[in-house]
């Protein structure tokens, strides 16, 4: 595994590392499941909690997307929401089969 970037050295007052501009990281994100982005520096929402898509047609990349991060607690909202918006859209939508298909 790749060792920490000098981007981001370690302060032993603290035990943590940090930016340039003193904003703690991660340094391991893939340990933690997450891709690596400025969550709480920047108030990005955490992968699960992004709005699901208005157009259904965007509901499957969603639903990929949230569900490769999401713990499993979050995971039945999630499929809550992309069914709410497929049958939202189209009725006899066989929303099994839409599910499916984006998770394969």
């Amino acid at each position: 595994m790749a060792r920490p970037s000098r981007d981001c050295p370690f302060d032993p007052a603290t035990g943590h590392r940090f930016t340039a501009a003193g904003v703690p990281v991660c340094v391991h994100p893939e340990r933690v499941g997450l891709p690596a982005a400025p969550y709480a520096s920047e108030g990005l929402p955490l992968p699960w909690e992004i709005p699901p898509p208005a157009e259904a047609g965007e509901v499957p990349a969603w639903v990929r997307a949230v569900l490769d991060t999401a713990p499993p607690e979050a995971c039945a909202g999630v499929l809550q929401q992309a069914t709410q918006i497929l049958l939202a859209s189209d009725p006899t939508t066989d929303v099994t089969a839409v599910l499916r298909a984006a998770l394969n």
